[in-house]
């Protein structure tokens, strides 16, 4: 089957709206983005099809699958060091690196056969909890394994390997938390077993009756130790930092509950025991968390939790040898190289006659520019050409603005105002009418057992469920509908910061545009004879440039071509040649007019006529004009020209005076501090977005296979379109709406259960009973008024 077979549309699959590849909304088209079309006929290509049988129903879309190759020089020395390390022991050389894009069973399967189609290939093993990939190969065979061309192949199915994490190789917190359940799960079954024969009328003269009520003690003293330690220490480290955590009230509870039991154990007392309640009480908080934590970590975990550092450059000594050094280790004066598509890291001044760089990355500019010799090379400029740079270091990498912008910034994690006010009423009322009634039950029986009983029966059955267990539900299921549009959610804090933000502001070329320019008519690429099909294809497979992406997306959505070998030559600021091909600017090697067109010519005779526009993503003005409706107001912030930045201000329908161009990222940073960064969400793909995104309350980001503001954003979202925007602030809606419902339950439920505790009505038996079947109703709660954020994400 050939690519253009697989792309080739149906009458039923053009009537879905859903991408044919990754299942999010696609307007009505069979593929949200070229990348998803190109992925899908690639695995349809090698036969992997079986795929879709097996993935989610909604995965990441695959718009970076058509991104410039990485440098992958990094994975080349781990191999070789693997190989010389096995040789030392005479065993198979094994490599571990992490994998960003995982998603689900389907995109271990698919990886695995990719792995088996390599030459040499041995072993993989896929953690998809820990995004970490183990392998191991053969070295006696006639081909020998790259693992660089193992991750090149891996990268046109828009996966990408990196570094192997350092940060959590357990698995993070839910991996903790889940052996945190399985052992709270088994001493809670074992209470129960010793505390149920009281329930049934064993007497405490019953010959075992103190053993069980001590085995009771006892796997409720483990459950305390193995899950309740989990929130008394991060209620304490909260409580030290001088902020109310929802862990707080949960503390108290298990702290009253145990300490009571503890109590009753000791002077034999059964209207203090409550280890039943303790354990399952423990088990479900920690539960509750767990989806939580799990929801946010599986989004962090697509990506790679550790980024290559950055390629090693060529060092031009003066006496005419060559070496490699490092960024950080580039000095003045040094000459060194920057290859096709890599970035310049230090500030320098050209040293071959021309160049063309692009400076998007750094400063907004939607076009490359082309430099000549002894001109300044800012920072961050990529090279778009096909060969080798050579420039004279005019600065260190502590001076370089690239290390500024890239210097990683740690923030404190914000609470959200209804939960804090919730947990700070919460615990004022509890302790109040615990400390009232038993003084009360006190003063008026003088039994101060009983008064005792009294106040720990209020801390048992005054049990936080709705804010342990439902509260994190809901924000769980509001963050799996968002992955339905391409919104992925990977900082736990998001939801409180979202609920400050009045502003917007985005950066314009890459977030409120494409990364690459728009091809004004796609159908000349799809008119194209099949010859002139593979020559573009040759022409820009490889080519960084952003005009030869955009035309790679063309022809990636009219069906990809067989790869052809030929020769390919470039010249600085007109366009490369392969073979009788040409595709450059217009009157370079055609016979055309110099129209300002690109155009793609065999033997100086055009064959086609390419012209490409700045314009803002297709469903920009519609979103930007919806979120205006609630309320919030849309800014520009762009480092591009300012007469670019006001056309596309007016394509949006923004007022003038909402859109800043000719902005360093200094001055973006600087324009949230002046007016107010505490109310602002700042959306930006590149590096000269960085400093905004660490003034700004809130952040996200359309881009993360560049790996340098996704370590940063709350949130990124993929594919074509703004609607996962609007999609977030309606799930928030649905959520702030069921957490409102949740907190009158609570009110009412604590109200009667407490007013019961006071009135001396409340036994263990009815308590234990009681708080499974106030967490059911939660639950119950939580599903029902979350089915609309599923609504609004469809």
């Amino acid at each position: 089957m050939s690519l253009s077979d697989a792309s080739t549309p149906t009458p039923a699959a053009a009537s879905r709206r859903e991408c044919k590849h990754c299942g999010t909304p696609s307007d009505g088209e069979e593929f949200c983005c070229a990348g998803c079309s190109y992925v899908y006929q690639l695995i349809h290509q090698e036969g992997l099809d079986a795929f879709y049988d097996i993935k989610d129903s909604t995965t990441a879309p695959a718009d970076a699958a058509l991104a410039i190759g990485r440098d992958f020089g990094w994975l080349a020395h781990l191999q070789t060091a693997a190989e010389i390390s096995a040789r030392g022991r005479q065993g198979t050389p094994r490599l571990q690196v992490s994998v960003q894009g995982l998603s689900c069973a389907g995109c271990v399967w698919l990886i695995e056969r990719l792995f088996s189609k390599e030459p040499d290939a041995g072993r993989i093993e896929i953690n998809a909890q820990t995004g970490q990939v183990r392998m191991s190969w053969r070295t006696d065979g006639p081909t020998p394994f790259s693992a660089v061309r193992f991750a090149e192949t891996l990268q046109r199915f828009n996966y990408l390997l990196g570094p192997a994490g350092r940060g959590h190789p357990g698995g993070g917190e839910s991996r903790d938390l889940v052996k945190r359940i399985g052992l709270c799960a088994a001493f809670t079954m074992n209470v129960m077993l010793f505390t149920l024969p009281a329930y049934f009328g064993m007497e405490a003269g019953f010959v075992y009756a103190g053993l069980f009520n001590t085995l009771a003690l006892a796997f409720g003293t483990l459950s305390l130790l193995a899950g309740g330690g989990y929130f008394l220490t991060r209620a304490v480290r909260a409580l030290r930092e001088g902020a109310l955590h929802i862990d707080l009230p949960i503390a108290v509870g298990i702290t009253g509950a145990y300490l009571g039991s503890l109590y009753g154990w000791l002077t034999g007392q059964e209207a203090y025991a409550y280890f039943d309640f303790v354990s399952g009480f423990i088990l479900l908080m920690l539960i509750g968390r767990w989806a939580q934590v799990a929801a946010v970590e599986r989004n962090q975990r697509r990506l790679l939790q550790e980024q290559p550092t950055p390629p090693q450059v060529k060092v031009y000594h003066p006496d005419g040898s060559v070496g490699e050094a490092a960024p950080s280790a580039l000095k003045p004066g040094q000459v060194f190289g920057v290859g096709r598509g890599q970035t310049v890291p230090v500030g320098a001044r050209l040293e071959v006659p021309e160049a063309e760089f692009n400076l998007a990355w750094i400063n907004g500019e939607s076009e490359p520019r082309v430099f000549r010799a002894g001109q300044p090379v800012a920072a961050g400029a990529q090279n778009v050409g096909l060969a080798e740079i050579r420039l004279e270091a005019t600065e260190g990498w502590e001076d370089s603005l690239l290390a500024k912008l890239l210097q990683p910034m740690d923030r404190k994690e914000e609470g959200e105002s209804l939960i804090e006010k919730v947990i700070q009423g919460y615990l004022i009322a509890i302790f109040a009418v615990a400390l009232v009634a038993g003084l009360g039950w006190w003063w008026a029986t003088g039994d101060g057992m009983h008064a005792g009983a009294i106040v720990t029966a209020i801390l048992v059955v005054s049990c936080p469920c709705a804010l342990g267990l439902a509260f994190p539900l809901a924000d769980e299921m509001a963050t799996v509908a968002l992955r339905k549009r391409g919104l992925f959610v990977r900082a736990g804090d998001l939801w409180g910061r979202l609920a400050a933000v009045r502003k917007l502001v985005f950066d314009k070329t890459g977030t409120l545009t494409l990364e690459n320019p728009v091809l004004e008519d796609p159908a000349a690429v799809a008119a194209l004879s099949p010859d002139a099909r593979q020559a573009l294809f040759a022409l820009v497979r490889d080519n960084p440039h952003p005009v030869g992406r955009a035309l790679l997306e063309a022809l990636v959505n009219v069906g990809t071509p067989a790869w052809r070998e030929g020769k390919l030559t470039e010249e600085i600021g007109a366009g490369l040649r392969w073979n009788e091909w040409s595709l450059g600017r217009a009157g370079w090697r055609d016979t055309g007019p110099a129209d300002g067109a690109t155009v793609l010519a065999r033997d100086h005779e055009g064959v086609a006529r390419f012209r490409f526009v700045d314009r803002a993503r297709s469903d920009a003005r519609k979103e930007i004009h919806a979120l205006g409706e609630r309320g919030l107001t849309s800014f520009i912030l762009s480092g591009d020209e300012t007469s670019k930045v006001a056309a596309m201000a007016g394509q949006l329908g923004l007022p003038p005076d909402n859109a800043y161009g000719n902005q360093t990222p200094e001055a973006k940073a600087a324009w949230l501090l002046e007016h107010g960064a505490d109310d602002t969400l700042m959306l930006g793909d590149g590096a000269n977005d960085s400093l905004a995104f660490d003034a700004a309350r809130c952040r996200g980001t359309p881009v993360v296979h560049r790996g340098v503001l996704a370590a940063k954003a709350d949130f990124y979202y993929l594919g074509q379109g703004l609607g996962g925007l609007r999609a977030l602030f309606e799930v928030n809606d649905v959520r702030r709406q069921t957490h409102r419902v949740l907190l009158a339950f609570m009110i009412t439920y604590n109200v009667t259960a407490v007013g019961l505790a006071v009135a001396g009505l409340m036994s263990p038996l009815f308590a234990a009973v009681l708080m499974p079947l106030s967490s059911l109703a939660t639950l119950a709660m939580v599903g029902i008024g979350m089915r609309h954020a599923w609504q609004a994400c469809r």
